[in-house]
């Protein structure tokens, strides 16, 4: 932005900055990619800049903001088909399975925890958005249309009210009220429901991050099959194939997943949930493999998602790229 700072007003880059967070976690929620979330965020900040004597007073600016926002999201999504996961796509593989490769654009994408809450807060509202980040959560929305999809996150995730929304998006309250209707039914059809009472990211779950971390580390199957439930199911993104079930995990594990021994295990968070970035040891180096992010319920491991794009992904989470032997 500095390329057109000349006659700019006095102070607009630190109101644009305090709103970066929250932008980027909706622009996430709409388009369910961090570096698309990113790359619309920083579109809507430049458009503010360029045109900032169109606002007067802080309310107005941030909802003006949000409208550019939005129009920077609608865009990008017109056309465009819905990312998803390899759940989405098939039904579930074996161990054995083939294994193919679908490009990055379409597969929804995890968000450090970094980017898009903020550092401080009332510990129930943090758990909200942080329930709202969820990648069960967010790929539910990629069903919905994209208008649908933004008053649905507007109303039921930033709790503007109905007329707040309708001066949005230039419509009518009836309209949004309709909208919501809809976009709620749709989400009730994917099966995915928010949490009554979120809880936060607690002691109870960093405390099965240790532990899968260290069978991980260990690579003791039988401790790390222990922490998964029942219905488990493990992916790898961009990689189609997708698993459920305890045993089909664990023979994939000492199978076509082996050269995931010795590998180690650095602790972060993405989407609300424990995560860690991977480093598989190759050649005597650790080098990156995937970002891990697990989805959990009743103290255990309810899905396994390791999202291979290391070379993007770990950057955006701040992970080294090498380790020490």
């Amino acid at each position: 932005m500095a390329a057109v700072q000349e006659g700019i007003p006095a102070g607009i880059e630190a109101q644009l900055e305090q709103h970066r967070r929250a932008l980027t976690g909706y622009c996430y929620r709409m388009l369910g990619s961090s570096f698309e979330a990113e790359d619309a965020v920083q579109e809507a900040m430049l458009r503010a800049w360029r045109n900032a004597d169109r606002f007067e007073g802080r309310a107005a600016f941030k909802s003006w903001l949000y409208r550019i926002a939005t129009n920077v999201c609608l865009d990008m999504l017109d056309g465009r088909k819905r990312r998803a996961r390899p759940m989405d796509l098939s039904g579930a593989s074996t161990p054995e399975g083939e294994v193919a490769t679908l490009p990055e654009n379409v597969w929804l994408e995890p968000v450090p925890d970094a980017r898009v809450l903020p550092e401080a807060g009332d510990p129930a509202e943090l758990a909200q958005e942080r329930e709202t980040l969820r990648l069960a959560f967010v790929n539910a929305l990629q069903h919905l249309p994209a208008r649908q999809r933004a008053v649905l996150i507007l109303r039921e995730v930033l709790r503007w009210s109905a007329a707040e929304t309708a001066e949005l998006l230039d419509t009518s309250v009836a309209s949004v009220n309709s909208a919501l209707q809809r976009a709620r039914a749709g989400l009730d059809a994917t099966g995915v429901e928010l949490a009554q009472t979120p809880t936060a990211l607690d002691a109870s779950q960093r405390e099965l991050l240790d532990r899968y971390v260290a069978a991980f580390e260990a690579y003791a199957m039988d401790a790390l099959v222990a922490l998964l439930h029942e219905d488990a199911v493990m992916s790898m993104p961009p990689i189609a194939l997708w698993l459920r079930g305890p045993e089909h995990i664990r023979a994939w594990f000492l199978t076509a997943g082996a050269g995931c021994r010795d590998s180690r295990l650095i602790k972060t968070t993405a989407n609300g949930l424990p995560a860690y970035g991977q480093y598989r040891c190759i050649g005597g180096e650790y080098v990156p493999w995937g970002l891990g992010v697990l989805e959990n319920s009743d103290g255990r491991v309810t899905g396994l998602n390791t999202f291979l794009d290391a070379e993007r992904l770990f950057p955006l989470f701040g992970l080294p790229l090498t380790l020490d032997a």
